[in-house]
């Protein structure tokens, strides 16, 4: 943002190697993964500690995002900056090849009593191969008391609710929910600028230093909401017109996304007052400010700060993409 002027703003991606992950973000979006490596998350917007996403275009090219919240918070938050704070979301891309752990993340009132941070996220589903699933809250009627006994005993996924998805399903996931994704998936993951995640159970497995991931059940046990009975599915219900078709995915004081599902060369305006982050599921689109255009493609993501007013998405192709914005 020269002298205070916003743009969108894109980034390098971060990779992170997973012992579940795989080579999918290379196959299905062109990622410049490292070869022979099993790469699980690339981390697409990102302020956490020691992985701040470098922007890659614009005036301000080779800068990460911690420097723009520093220099230019009141810009990208709007009335949302908080000196010295952090950008809201972190943003991902999953590729998980095989199970993930049986995990829960902190709520508020837990978190900070376990030295954690809250986690609150949605998953979309990109990509599923045949038989996919997720594992997401509990099947009716467990109790606390069953769960306990069957982590002992190695059988606590019978305590989770199996959930079947193919691509264009979203699950949101608020924290104190139990959940895991299953092998065969690629995931669109939107969630709070948090890392704190408490293992349950992890398969028997071995990670990649070949010994046995930790597990955190006394944690897991106490951020677990253990009413959250077999949640559904975000409903695949759309508004508008052939060309510009909307779905609400999460309205939560945390932020509120939308799946947009355009037509070739379908154009909508992009208000803000708020930040916005646009993220290609597939096709590709141009963002078009100022005398600016940013073009994203499938597997890209893009920052539209809040001192944008007004921007206009164009559809190149086909496009679905995701908007999340901080209420």
């Amino acid at each position: 943002m020269s002298t205070g002027t916003p743009y969108p703003l894109k980034f390098h991606p971060i990779f992170k190697d997973r012992v579940w992950g795989g080579a999918m973000l290379k196959r299905l979006y062109g990622k410049l993964t490292p070869a022979g490596v099993p790469i699980g998350e690339s981390w697409e917007i990102s302020d956490r500690p020691g992985d701040g996403s470098v922007i890659a275009n614009g005036v301000h090219a080779g800068r990460d995002l911690r420097w723009l919240m520093e220099n230019y918070g009141k810009e990208l938050l709007g009335d949302r900056a908080v000196p010295g704070g952090r950008f809201p979301l972190l943003i991902k891309l999953l590729d998980a090849r095989e199970k993930l752990s049986l995990q829960v993340h902190p709520p508020a009132s837990k978190a900070s009593l376990l030295g954690g941070e809250p986690k609150t996220e949605l998953w979309y589903v990109a990509h599923a191969d045949p038989g996919a699933e997720l594992f997401v809250g509990l099947r009716l009627g467990v109790t606390r008391e069953e769960f306990e006994r069957r982590v002992g005993e190695a059988t606590v996924a019978d305590c989770f609710h199996r959930v079947p998805v193919q691509a264009g399903d979203a699950m949101f996931l608020p924290s104190g929910r139990v959940h895991a994704i299953g092998g065969g998936l690629v995931i669109f993951e939107i969630q709070q600028n948090s890392d704190t995640t408490y293992r349950v159970f992890d398969w028997n497995r071995v990670g990649l230093d070949g010994k046995p991931r930790t597990l955190h059940v006394r944690e897991s046990l106490e951020c677990i909401n253990w009413t959250d009975f077999e949640p559904d599915l975000v409903p695949q219900s759309f508004s508008g017109s052939s060309e510009l078709q909307r779905r609400v995915l999460v309205n939560d004081p945390l932020f509120e996304i939308e799946e947009l599902r355009l037509g070739l060369n379908a154009a909508c305006k992009a208000p803000n007052g708020s930040a916005q982050v646009l993220g290609v599921v597939s096709g590709a689109i141009q963002i078009r400010f100022a005398a600016m255009t940013v073009v994203i493609e499938a597997g890209e993501f893009c920052l539209l700060p809040a001192a944008i007013k007004e921007a206009i998405i164009l559809a190149e192709e086909p496009a679905i993409v995701l908007k999340a914005a901080l209420p």
